[in-house]
């Protein structure tokens, strides 16, 4: 990050879902399969313990479109790991996700820090974690994929030719620092 980078606001997203600590738990921290509510991507990382590297790939594995490491594992209650866009020359944010269980379900909190102000970074997670927290919900109390989710999972499938050559997953490995 330049030394002269203002530092965004945290944004916090906070949705009450209809399910037991643990379902939500094991739902949202998933690897090798598909995520509707993380924009269809797959969860890819050698484990979720702290210093792990995390990838955010598309189902068919060809790209890469958010790279971090696992900087807190704390089930079922915290999970927070460093967030960088692959498409992007934004420095690394953090996104935190914190349970508890509260009558009636689970209070899940997704927050975002250390976010560069005035970037594109700022801008996609301001939405993105909308999002996130709504269609998790969805998921978590139906089963199934809700509206957005699914027309964000066909869009990706449509402009996937379209991605930028710097996404591509072999530039990407999970042996690779990222800074």
């Amino acid at each position: 990050m330049k030394p002269s980078q203002q530092i965004a606001e945290k944004q916090i997203y906070r949705v009450v879902i209809e399910a037991p600590i643990d379902k939500v738990w094991a739902t949202f921290t998933k690897s090798g399969e598909v995520l509707p509510f993380f924009f269809g991507s797959v969860l890819h990382t050698t484990s979720l313990a702290p210093g792990a590297p995390v990838r955010m790939r598309t189902p068919n594995g060809k790209h890469t479109g958010v790279v971090g490491e696992v900087l807190e594992f704390d089930p079922p209650h915290r999970y927070s790991h460093t967030f960088k866009f692959t498409q992007l020359d934004d420095p690394l944010c953090i996104v935190t996700y914190e349970l508890k269980s509260i009558e009636g379900g689970t209070e899940f909190t997704l927050t975002t820090t250390q976010v560069p102000k005035g970037t594109k970074t700022e801008k996609q997670m301001a939405g993105g974690g909308k999002i996130i927290v709504s269609a998790l919900k969805h998921y978590v109390e139906t089963g199934r994929y809700g509206w957005v989710p699914t027309c964000i999972v066909w869009m990706g499938k449509l402009m996937g030719p379209f991605t930028p050559r710097k996404c591509r997953s072999e530039l990407w490995p999970l042996d690779k620092k990222i800074e």
